[in-house]
């Protein structure tokens, strides 16, 4: 331990007293059970002895998992799905008011309640460690259960992605801490109960949800107040807004970032290929010295909160950063997805455009293309509207963007009409960039093989189902191999 570090304070709760499990020998019927955040969610009831059954509108290989270790998984949505001995039915933000289990449910005078709920009363039963922000909160998550699991601290979690070295996107451990996603849509993640929050950064997002920036921040503000007295939030000290959330708050408040001032800072930076390592400081001592595994400065953020969560949950200092640059990351987070024949092509979630924007400036700096050709599918009308010039600015890092139609989910049928690729594609070349859009991937994936060479890079970004595409390029390029 470094000199003068003996004296840090570090939380670390008394092992919870033993109680009675309450989801054991439950019958919970989870609608729309093949979503991320809900099959793990699944997954973590089964694990702790509930009975579990589901539906779903389509197939996939989750779902076949899920059937593989004895979740119940009905295709189709029908009333007569919910079994005569359920005792609780959980349904995700997707669910309408009119579905058919919905309403079969209300009928029988079963609980019914939301995703996000149901994981708010499992994290009760836990030292609760909730990651949220606007960006970064599934790898930011996935850090933080990673190194607790390679640390023996055996975590239960759920992340919004899937993270191979975790087995997947949720996990049922003996430890005392549940490490969680955080999410602001809906302002679902008011219905958790952690002891520990993270803020990793704010910005204006999810315009079907919140008005403005201001609204954003007030549910912040009612996130962070759930944090008990005896808690922890840590937040974003170079973030203004991110700051505006923690005032006047119960519980201690320790800020990350890179400027002086913070409690967790780091200094003594070094760039390498868009890899970060840097030495960490708490209260301007030497933490420990630690190389990010993943490209670009906004992970070195990300890895500043993860790494004072980890802190707090007991995890020495050289632990965590031998563990941390261990950290492969989670899917669709710079996914490669191949490297044949000199072309590299990766899939990445990112669909805000300061995600976009950081995310191609870290593939520009890692893999040094000669050429990078961004397949961008905007997510939802309401999105690309609201922010179509920052959209528009946050190509600058690739060559080439080529845009199939707006991913269409959750708006109305009427701001269609409002907005379209071809709008976003009008927007890039004022700004000087290369872009074309093509309405199907057929035609997408068409044009790839005619224009990619030796030495590009190809990456499809969004949070829809543009990875197709990628999947097809690797086909292709595997059989010309």
């Amino acid at each position: 331990m470094p000199e003068g570090m003996e004296m840090t304070k570090q939380r670390q709760s008394e092992p919870a007293d033993e109680v009675l499990n309450p989801f054991a020998g439950l019958h919970v019927h989870m609608i729309g059970i093949a979503g991320c955040g809900m099959r793990a969610l699944a997954e973590m009831l089964s694990g702790n002895g509930a009975h579990v059954s589901g539906s779903d509108m389509g197939s996939n290989a989750a779902v076949e998992r899920m059937i593989a270790s004895g979740i119940s998984v009905h295709i189709g949505q029908r009333a007569d799905n919910i079994a005569a001995d359920c005792d609780l039915v959980v349904y995700s933000a997707a669910i309408k008011e009119g579905n058919p289990e919905l309403i079969e449910a209300a009928r029988r005078g079963i609980e019914v309640v939301k995703y996000s709920r149901m994981l708010g009363r499992m994290m009760a039963q836990s030292a609760g460690i909730a990651i949220a922000g606007t960006h970064g909160k599934s790898t930011t998550t996935g850090m933080v259960a990673y190194v607790l699991k390679a640390a023996g601290l055996d975590p239960s979690f759920v992340v919004g992605a899937t993270v191979d070295q975790l087995g997947g996107p949720s996990g049922v451990g003996a430890g005392k801490h549940f490490v969680a996603e955080a999410c602001e849509f809906d302002r679902s993640f008011l219905n958790l109960e952690p002891k520990y929050a993270a803020v990793l950064n704010l910005e204006e997002d999810h315009p079907d949800c919140y008005r403005d920036i201001d609204e954003i921040i007030e549910a912040f503000k009612q996130f962070v107040a759930k944090v008990p007295p005896d808690g922890l939030v840590v937040v974003n000290g170079d973030d203004r807004d991110a700051m505006k959330c923690v005032v006047d708050t119960a519980c201690e408040v320790e800020t990350f970032g890179l400027s002086d001032g913070c409690t967790w800072q780091g200094v003594d930076i070094e760039t390498a290929d868009g890899l970060v390592t840097m030495t960490v400081t708490m209260n301007d001592q030497e933490f420990c010295r630690v190389k990010i595994p993943l490209p670009g400065l906004h992970n070195a953020y990300n890895s500043l909160a993860a790494i004072a969560m980890l802190h707090h949950a007991g995890v020495q200092a050289d632990k965590i950063a031998e563990l941390l640059a261990t950290y492969t990351g989670a899917r669709r987070r710079m996914t490669l997805k191949a490297d044949l024949d000199g072309v590299v092509v990766l899939d990445d979630y990112a669909h805000h455009p300061t995600e976009i924007q950081v995310t191609l400036k870290a593939i520009q700096d890692y893999y040094k293309p000669k050429r990078l050709i961004c397949v961008f599918q905007p997510h939802q009308h309401s999105r690309t509207r609201f922010q179509l010039k920052d959209f528009a600015r946050s190509f600058g890092e690739a060559d080439a963007v080529i845009l199939p139609d707006i991913y269409f989910v959750r708006d109305s049928e009427r701001e269609k009409d409002y907005i379209s690729s071809n709008d976003l594609v009008a927007q890039i070349r004022l700004h000087g960039g290369e872009a074309i859009y093509l309405k199907s991937f057929k035609e997408i994936v068409e044009r790839l093989k005619g224009i990619v060479e030796t030495g590009d890079l190809v990456v499809t970004m969004g949070a829809g189902n543009v990875w197709e595409i990628a999947d097809e390029i690797v086909h292709w390029l595997r059989k010309d191999s």
